[in-house]
């Protein structure tokens, strides 16, 4: 298992020069942090990294310039059935009420109410909510093939260290799982990485979001400084994402025992909307 030195060593480099080589080809990358554990990371082939939102894919760029045709039915395989563009409208066209959006994150070792910052971070979190609802398709790692279903339900926090993040939201769950598209970062102004419970996007370098997410266990002063780890929303109770941050590990920071998120539910807080 790498030091700590050693893998924040490693971090420094690959924001330095980028992944190459098969990670390159492969996913997004894991995250590293500075002065303790590695950063969080989206791999392509085992790497993991935190990103953010501003869908385009090489897939939708080449198809761009060709005449327009109608988008293929998920569970096809073949480009992007939405060419690269999913909005905020399109997420929460369906969801009803009023107040601050909110993702409830079931998992295996309670429940995690996580606001999201829409107003912040739109594109982020229309994706967020369209792979959670399945409403934005995505391809399946295992057929190949575009879905619309429900992305994050029976997946895992499979990347786990104490005292800096939670990492999750991979369909293959070992870190190199991509949607089939990616999006860009979403740096709002004042957003920093100053405490435990922030949502953010994982990625494998400057606009390569997806799928993977991870949820801050403390304040991460680097990845601020790093520039390309979107922050979408803000989860509580903390103590839960603490109480996973503390589970046994083994090396690669793979939980011994799976974290399972067992569904994700988008709703609107309407409490907070009366206040």
């Amino acid at each position: 298992m790498l030091s700590t030195s050693s893998r924040a060593s490693a971090f420094a480099l690959s924001l330095a020069i980028g992944l190459t080589g098969s990670a390159c080809k492969t996913g997004p990358s894991e995250l590293e942090p500075m002065s303790k554990e590695p950063a969080p990371v989206a791999t392509t082939q085992g790497a993991t990294t935190p990103t953010s939102v501003a869908v385009a894919t090489s897939t939708a760029a080449a198809t761009a310039s060709a005449a327009p045709s109608a988008p293929r039915a998920p569970g096809k395989k073949g480009p992007d059935p939405h060419k690269g563009s999913f909005t905020l409208a399109e997420a929460t066209k369906e969801l009803t009420g009023k107040g601050p959006i909110v993702a409830t994150i079931d998992t295996s070792m309670g429940a995690l109410q996580c606001k999201l910052f829409d107003d912040k971070a739109p594109l982020t979190v229309a994706n967020f909510i369209g792979l959670a609802t399945g409403k934005r398709a995505w391809k399946d790692p295992s057929t190949d093939e575009w879905v619309n279903r429900p992305a994050y339900d029976g997946t895992g926090f499979h990347r786990i260290i104490k005292g800096f993040m939670i990492q999750g939201g991979d369909p293959k769950g070992n870190g190199s799982g991509e949607p089939g598209y990616t999006i860009k970062d979403e740096i709002w102004e004042g957003a920093k990485h100053d405490r435990a419970g922030l949502l953010c996007m994982a990625n494998r370098g400057p606009d390569t979001n997806g799928a993977q997410f991870f949820i801050t266990d403390a304040a991460a002063a680097h990845l601020t400084k790093a520039g390309t780890y979107t922050i979408f929303g803000e989860c509580a109770p903390v103590d839960t994402v603490h109480q996973i941050a503390n589970v046994e590990t083994a090396p690669g920071d793979r939980p011994t025992k799976p974290v399972t998120i067992t569904k994700v539910t988008i709703t609107r807080d309407e409490k907070a909307a009366k206040k």
